[in-house]
């Protein structure tokens, strides 16, 4: 017989992924690896990523076959790890002269570098009962974490296991059939529309094609759609508290007998046309940071896992500077209206002039202030923001006017008031200065803010963002790996016959197993933020040999 030639599918990394990989890691995202490969082929994806290192401490490698041997290899790693951070930190200990309690070593005193290594015969074990908190504790310990020879349902089981024991937001992305029960027990799922079908696309939230891509979904479009929501919520409940509470003031005039202040018809179009676009626009186009500066500081990423921009001290700020504005809102033209006149020497008596002026006044406070909060200017924010205040004014005048109180007499009884009330100098002159002295304070505070206590964000647009590592890629001189791997040891075959890593639970059902396994974990670790990601390295190339 006569060798014609011989075909050989090449298995490699999408391009970026080693960039991308560091890049998350800066915004503190701790990557983990679950693939279904061999454990020679999953520590050199590891490697080729730059998730393992030479230079780091120490990599353990649970390999166990039984339950006590697991759990005695994952408790010799985590009195390792431990113990060497007990030791460096013992000369801190003795001068602080604080007791501390063994639950107080956090990950976050971890300085060395530690890889955990495990495969899927023993991760079946450590997945036991008695054994997952052991587990989930020691790989938070460690800064990569690699499963190799996992199943479709040990994927789903590692995603819940994280996101019942940990405050956890997770992502998890795939490119197969294989990793659909991980993308649906994530929170986030993202599919790559790759080599293997389309189920892990049709399962996820998002999909795209390449694996690099998700350093800009996550570092720019993640952080912009999280820093517009805060941002709005902000101005939301600040606009709605300065309108409401000014009914607070006014109840102690009139008896508490529930009479408004305004129209009744300024109240029903306050939230729905007057002040509705500009906040709309804002969530849907601000931005504090430019997508250039967005990935050149991964760091930015981290006031979102800190859950920084809005939390109950944010919510107090806005219930103290709507309580204010509120407050300056009826008294400043309540005392002016006490010693005004009218052009004929008459007094400003009646209620409606008074909620005229108001009214106004909120309506220009609240466009100014979005104003102020709003980062990045466009044509549809110029023209919702005053052309909201133009509608006001219009409608106002609408519907106090004499065409229509003659057509629905009982709906629109004060003819002339808006006219006869924004007719006089001083009127205009009260709402100025109202709203002068309701945006000068917050405006004073922004400002002393950024310059005493400037954010990384303030420093980024300033151009001194935070320093960062560099994301270039360390290549390895040592040539003690190769980037093919051979496996010279048992099969698998008695873990699947013996259905331990088939179990059923109450997590979902495990999609067919044919596919290639190759997933990533990414676990956004601080307060845990944590997304799983897969098929990082499904660019398959059929490669004809010929001799």
């Amino acid at each position: 017989m006569k060798l014609l030639g011989a075909t050989a599918i090449e298995d490699k990394l999408q391009d970026g992924v080693p960039e991308t990989i560091a890049c998350l890691s800066l915004a503190d995202i701790k990557i983990w690896v679950l693939t279904g490969d061999k454990l020679e082929t999953a520590m050199n994806i590891g490697y080729s990523c730059n998730m393992l290192r030479d230079d780091m401490n120490e990599v353990f490698i649970i390999s166990g076959n039984t339950q006590l041997e697991v759990q005695q290899q994952l408790r010799s790693a985590q009195e390792h790890i431990l113990g060497l951070s007990r030791v460096s930190s013992a000369a801190d200990v003795e001068k602080s002269d604080i007791e501390l309690c063994p639950e107080t070593v956090l990950e976050e005193a971890i300085i060395a570098e530690y890889a955990l290594v495990v495969n899927g015969n023993s991760l079946a074990h450590a997945l036991d009962p008695g054994l997952k908190l052991l587990l989930l504790d020691v790989a938070c310990l460690c800064k990569t974490v690699i499963c190799c020879r996992v199943t479709p349902l040990q994927k789903a089981q590692v995603v819940e296991l994280v996101k019942t024991h940990r405050r956890a937001v997770t992502l998890a992305i795939g490119d197969g059939a294989n990793d659909v029960s991980m993308i649906k027990m994530a929170h986030i799922g993202v599919g790559i529309s790759g080599q293997e079908g389309m189920q892990a696309v049709l399962s996820s939230d998002y999909s795209f094609a390449q694996f690099r891509y998700l350093q800009r979904l996550l570092l720019v479009h993640g952080r912009w759609s999280y820093f517009r929501m805060c941002n709005f919520l902000r101005y939301f409940f600040y606009k709605n508290f300065a309108f409401t509470l000014v009914h607070l003031w006014y109840g102690f005039f009139c008896g508490f007998s529930a009479q408004t202040v305004y129209d009744q018809w300024f109240i029903t179009l306050f939230n729905i046309v007057f002040t509705s676009l500009p906040v709309i626009a804002m969530g849907l186009f601000d931005q504090d940071v430019n997508d250039r500066n967005s990935m050149r500081y991964p760091s930015l990423y981290k006031p979102g896992q800190l859950n920084l921009l809005f939390n109950k001290r944010q919510f107090f700020l806005c219930t103290l500077q709507g309580l204010g504005t509120s407050f300056l809102l009826f008294f400043i033209p309540y005392g002016a209206f006490s010693v005004l006149l009218k052009k004929d020497g008459s007094n400003f008596s009646d209620q409606q002039a008074f909620a005229v002026t108001i009214a106004t006044s909120l309506v220009l406070v609240a466009s100014v202030q979005i104003g102020l909060d709003t980062h990045y200017w466009t044509a549809i924010n110029h023209m919702f923001i005053w052309g909201s205040v133009a509608v006001y004014f219009a409608i106002l005048f609408a519907i106090q006017s004499n065409g229509i109180f003659g057509v629905f007499t009982s709906y629109f009884p004060f003819v002339g008031t808006s006219r006869n009330t924004l007719s006089e100098l001083n009127v205009w002159l009260v709402i100025l200065l109202t709203a002068v002295l309701c945006v000068v304070p917050g405006l004073v505070v922004s400002f002393l803010k950024v310059q005493l206590f400037p954010t990384q964000t303030d420093k980024s647009r300033k151009g001194r963002g935070p320093q960062e590592q560099s994301l270039q890629r360390v290549r390895r001189t040592s040539s003690r790996r190769s980037a093919y791997a051979f496996s010279h040891q048992q099969g698998f075959g008695e873990l699947i016959t013996s259905g331990k890593n088939m179990r059923r639970s109450a997590i979902c059902s495990a999609p067919p197993a044919d596919e290639h396994y190759n997933h990533c974990n990414l676990f956004n670790h601080c307060t845990f933020h944590i997304c799983f990601i897969c098929g990082i390295n499904h660019d398959m190339v059929n490669k004809q040999i010929n001799f």
